[in-house]
């Protein structure tokens, strides 16, 4: 707990003597660039180095055990190639960075100094019985992560209301949101992979909303904005790890999303990033997750050991070129 307070603020917040209220401008993360800025630049970073490294296990077939599909019918039921998928994400990652970068121009410059003044008023009034420290963690982290809360039920709610519009009427279906299920296996890369406009108002728009709505501040921002990201690039990894923290914490996982990528379940499960809830309000829940996620485990340990014997007969052929070779030189 040293680490997360301040011992000699709490002295000043518990003295009699009201501290001074100060405004001098808050010092960045990173020095020479505004956090504002760098919450449009973090989550681009995030997307692109995360979905990199699930790319990295995809190619040199290092979690095949843990694959939601087998690698083929990523070639075979998938009817877009990976070059348009990139070109498309770096294309919405464009319009987002240029959205946020306008809407830093109107933020205030983040200020700091007045924070034990207000917390010494906070002790004046709330009885002696809680402890100055829970005060001092509850204003420093608790309303930071009751706000980030609050911003993703917010983003849940948004993108679950378009996202199912977008499925029951044909129109909307067809001219956006079916170019998202042209990946029936997904894949990291492909998580943002839409309609720029679908993007725009799932991902942009729901965003900037909750940051609204929520009153976040840059550092704020460039946790929701990024952390939203991470998983939603996890979602669409294809895999499904017992000791992935994205899928262990959320219900609304990889396997889960999987399903809504299927013909059979693309009436369902229709909530994202983070929740069911509204799956479960709207009753949309697709009823057979556990037995789904059961059968593509027999499935993928069926093909698991298929490539393990095919891993082991080309190791034993590559041993025997090798040989072979070293007895023609001999």
């Amino acid at each position: 707990m040293n680490s997360f307070i301040n011992w000699t603020d709490l002295q000043t917040i518990d003295g009699a003597v009201q501290p001074a209220f100060l405004q001098v401008p808050k010092t960045d993360l990173v020095e020479g660039l505004p956090d504002g800025i760098l919450a449009a630049i973090a989550p681009v970073v995030a997307y692109w180095v995360y979905s990199s490294f699930y790319h990295i296990i995809d190619v040199y077939e290092l979690a095949e055990k843990y694959r939601i599909h087998p690698s083929e019918e990523m070639l075979t039921r998938n009817t877009v190639t990976v070059a348009v998928v990139v070109r498309d994400v770096i294309f919405q990652h464009i319009i987002q960075t240029v959205a946020a970068l306008v809407f830093y121009q109107y933020d205030t410059l983040p200020t700091t100094g007045f924070e034990n003044n207000t917390l010494w008023t906070w002790r004046q009034n709330v009885p002696g019985i809680v402890p100055t420290w829970t005060l001092y963690l509850i204003y420093w982290y608790g309303l930071s992560l009751l706000k980030i809360a609050v911003a993703f039920v917010i983003i849940d709610s948004w993108q679950y209301m378009l996202h199912r519009a977008m499925h029951l009427n044909k129109w909307l279906y067809r001219r956006f949101h079916s170019r998202h299920h042209k990946l029936y296996v997904p894949y990291a890369f492909g998580a943002l992979f839409n309609d720029p406009v679908e993007g725009f108002l799932l991902d942009t728009i729901g965003a900037g909303l909750a940051s609204l709505v929520t009153g976040l501040t840059p550092r704020e921002q460039i946790f929701l904005y990024t952390f939203s990201t991470l998983k939603t690039v996890d979602d669409h990894c294809g895999y499904s790890f017992p000791f992935d923290p994205f899928q262990l914490l959320f219900p609304n996982n990889s396997i889960y999303h999987d399903i809504h990528h299927q013909h059979f379940g693309i009436k369902y499960n229709f909530s994202q990033p983070f929740f069911t809830m509204w799956d479960s309000v709207f009753d949309t829940t697709f009823h057979g997750v556990d037995e789904y996620a059961e059968k593509q485990k027999k499935i993928t340990l069926e093909k698991y050991k298929q490539f393990l014997h095919e891993r082991k007969q080309k190791n034993a052929q590559r041993k025997a070129k090798e040989a072979s070779r070293t007895l023609k030189k001999e």
